[in-house]
């Protein structure tokens, strides 16, 4: 079974791409294009998706946090538990926590991002290769150093199914790896308002990037439809070894087939795992 449905693509000639996080709020500064895709539907071939080939798994982990709002009880045991399924999944040694998102396709808050509908990677080569070296260098000071490393992000969705924004994601190994541009992340109290979303920003170079996307025909997409709280997605968003897949693009989109679909509410944690 497939779904027909639009993911927002970058548009080619958009010169500054930025993506401003505010509380509760986004906004891309990038010129953006819809493309229809066929998103195939990942559930009768579940089992053989791997980290390796495809470069994303979907596995059945529960937890045992009560309230995802909460942040203390999130920070407290979330964060050991997803430490956990990504040494299981990936089978590294150590695992550092970058942090964690809660989202809703419906009202917003403070606490609460919208989805993001932009075909992405939460980071450029560049940007997560600096990051795995400081991070290790401040985790283990007196360590030997590793092997590798994969950066990814554990996506757990939280509201029952079906879901009216789901992930999707897209196969590694349709990416080619020269495409990709430089989308620079710039967290504000609250979003600037025009000539400031592209006015001059000293030290640009220097703040956090993900990748953005032009559209290609090659690339192969895959949801998980009804999606329990109990399922988790691991996806990578960089694997230094790359003659594995090493990245997955991926986006929220509107599945119009679910006409009484459940808005939709997720929480994404990040990591680096190592192999030492």
């Amino acid at each position: 079974m497939t779904v027909s449905a639009e993911l927002n693509y970058l548009a080619r000639g958009s010169r500054i791409n930025r993506r401003y996080v505010a509380p509760g709020a986004e906004l891309n500064t990038g010129q953006y294009e819809r493309h229809r895709v066929l998103i195939h539907d990942g559930r009768p071939r579940q089992q053989a998706f791997s980290l390796d080939e495809h470069g994303f798994v979907i596995a059945r982990r529960a937890s045992a946090v009560a309230d995802f709002k909460d942040k203390t009880e999130v920070d407290a045991r979330y964060a050991e538990e997803v430490a956990d399924i990504v040494r299981d999944l990936t089978g590294a040694q150590r695992i550092v926590p970058l942090g964690w998102v809660l989202r809703t396709a419906g009202p917003t808050s403070p606490v609460m991002q919208p989805p993001a509908a932009d075909v992405h990677v939460d980071m450029t080569h560049a940007r997560a290769h600096r990051l795995a070296e400081r991070l290790y260098a401040e985790a283990v000071p007196q360590g030997a150093g590793f092997s590798r490393f994969i950066a990814s992000s554990l996506w757990r969705c939280l509201s029952a199914p079906p879901q009216d924004w789901p992930l999707t994601v897209c196969e590694g190994r349709s990416v080619e790896p020269c495409e990709g541009v430089a989308n620079t992340l710039v967290r504000v109290p609250v979003l600037p308002e025009g000539d400031a979303l592209t006015a001059e920003l000293p030290g640009e170079e220097d703040l956090p990037a993900a990748s953005v996307f032009h559209f290609s025909a090659q690339h192969r997409w895959w949801y998980f439809p009804d999606m329990t709280p109990d399922e988790v997605i691991l996806l990578k968003f960089h694997d230094s070894d790359h003659s594995r897949a090493w990245r997955v693009p991926h986006s929220a989109f509107h599945d119009r087939t679910r006409p009484r679909a459940r808005v939709r509410e997720s929480i994404e944690f990040r990591t680096i795992a190592y192999f030492e």
